[in-house]
């Protein structure tokens, strides 16, 4: 079968594309815009992407056209697709149907988080030799690639809440029919599909209606958000997990000097060591290793697997080091996502923190976040670099005034660079946070550091 995306560079569509490429399927793809690392995967897998959205990219036709929910209406291929009669789907519903059909689905979903936990469950799960199938939204360090079919029962999958298609404007995780499902954290994010937090609480609660009564919910004490959601209805079981060690419900994690000291119901199980820094990565794990254990995975066996994860790519992911200057790149493009990752570094030992910020989600873009949230999420930085993008539909200087003299704005990305460059001394950590490439600042900043 030839399969056309649209989109496939998404970091979504680009684990479809792999999924299908390894099934046998033949795969071309548009898009846009691409970047690493989906677009280095991509190319890897010997997927040519071809550029912009046109007409002729389909054709000869193919068997079916896979949409991305970045296409709208309007988009010259899709509107290809629906005069000529094309098949079409959309990539949760392509997958539901070729890949999950049949297998144990583990959904982790949640505000944030959701990449870590993903790839941290495979990880358990391969490690304990269940040889699980998965689809993350970035690239696990230990896989190398953000999806494969697995040949064992159980297939992990990152469940975003964000929209299906134009023409399915439900969740992507309600067409994924878990049996186990890990409710991390829920807020308000996506300004430009729901209108309020009660929206997203809503689609949660679809999620967790297609889960089966001798399936698994597990669910974050802490978060103040998710038991609304509970309270609409529950038929599933619940296991319950705290990353702050407070609560003795169900699973625990308590910070000592060699990681945390992995609990159960009150009842300490092991010591867990781990890469992973900060607060919120400790509840990742216990998330991660709870869902590991209802699919039969002993603590042991988790708690080794948990030491001998990575981690993954974009999520503090130490690019470089020059100039005694450490330069981090990482995903987080939400006031909560920006402060657990401080405080993650932060942890890491001592030294002055440059956090780098590209306000480039749609959210952001649309001033969604643009209140004290974001100023306060850069409280732990010593040095706060934003980009005032032209496109900002909010003043960045009146919103982050609060920062006071430890912000520094700039409007030209290349000014911004040499700021940063200029500012950075031996011993500093910089921590660039954006879901794009920021013009490829990275690079250009280790560059000028080794200049």
């Amino acid at each position: 079968m030839h399969l056309h995306i649209l989109g496939i560079c998404g970091t979504f569509m680009a684990g479809i594309a792999a999924l299908a490429r390894e099934a046998g399927h033949k795969v071309t793809g548009s898009d846009a815009n691409g970047w690493p690392p989906m677009s280095t995967q991509l190319e890897k897998l010997g997927i040519a992407v071809m550029p912009g959205y046109l007409a002729e990219h389909l054709d000869p036709a193919p068997d079916v056209v896979v949409v991305g929910n970045v296409v709208s209406r309007g988009n010259a291929a899709m509107e290809h697709v629906l005069n000529v009669g094309l098949p079409y789907v959309s990539g949760p519903e392509w997958l539901a149907a070729h890949v999950l059909k049949g297998r144990h689905v583990l959904a982790v979903a949640g505000t944030h988080g959701k990449t870590t936990t993903t790839s941290l469950l495979a990880w358990l799960l391969e490690e304990a030799g269940l040889e699980p199938g998965f689809l993350v939204g970035g690239v696990p360090v230990n896989f190398g690639l953000s999806a494969r079919l697995g040949r064992g029962k159980c297939f992990v999958i990152e469940a975003d809440e964000y929209d299906t298609a134009f023409f399915d404007k439900r969740s992507k995780f309600v067409h994924y029919r878990p049996r186990t499902a890990i409710l991390n954290n829920l807020e308000y994010d996506h300004a430009d599909i729901f209108p309020d937090l009660a929206a997203i609480e809503r689609q949660f609660h679809h999620l967790v209606r297609t889960v089966p009564g001798e399936g698994r919910l597990i669910v974050n004490t802490q978060d103040l958000n998710l038991p609304r959601v509970l309270a609409m209805g529950a038929w599933s079981g619940i296991e319950w997990f705290d990353g702050e060690g407070r609560d003795a419900r169900g699973w625990q994690a308590t910070r000592n000097a060699d990681g945390f000291a992995l609990g159960y119901r009150g009842e300490t199980l092991g010591t867990a060591h781990t890469p992973l820094a900060g607060p919120h990565n400790r509840a990742n794990a216990l998330a991660a290793i709870a869902a590991a254990a209802h699919v039969g995975v002993s603590t042991a066996d988790a708690l080794r697997g948990l030491e001998s994860f990575r981690g993954i790519k974009r999520r503090l992911e130490l690019l470089g080091t020059a100039r005694g200057v450490e330069v981090f790149d990482d995903f987080a493009h939400h006031p909560t996502a920006i402060s657990v990752t401080l405080a993650g570094l932060r942890e890491r030992g001592p030294g002055r923190i440059l956090a780098v910020l590209e306000p480039r989600s749609n959210t952001m873009r649309l001033g969604g976040h643009a209140g004290g949230d974001l100023a306060d999420s850069l409280a732990d930085a010593d040095l706060a670099f934003v980009y005032a993008r032209p496109d900002l539909k909010w003043d960045a200087g009146s919103a982050l005034a609060p920062i006071g003299e430890r912000l520094r704005l700039h409007d030209d990305p290349t000014q911004l660079a040499t700021a940063i460059a200029a500012e950075a001394r031996p011993g500093d950590r910089v921590l660039v946070m954006t879901n794009g490439d920021f013009g490829g600042l990275h690079q250009r900043l280790l560059d000028l550091l080794k200049t």
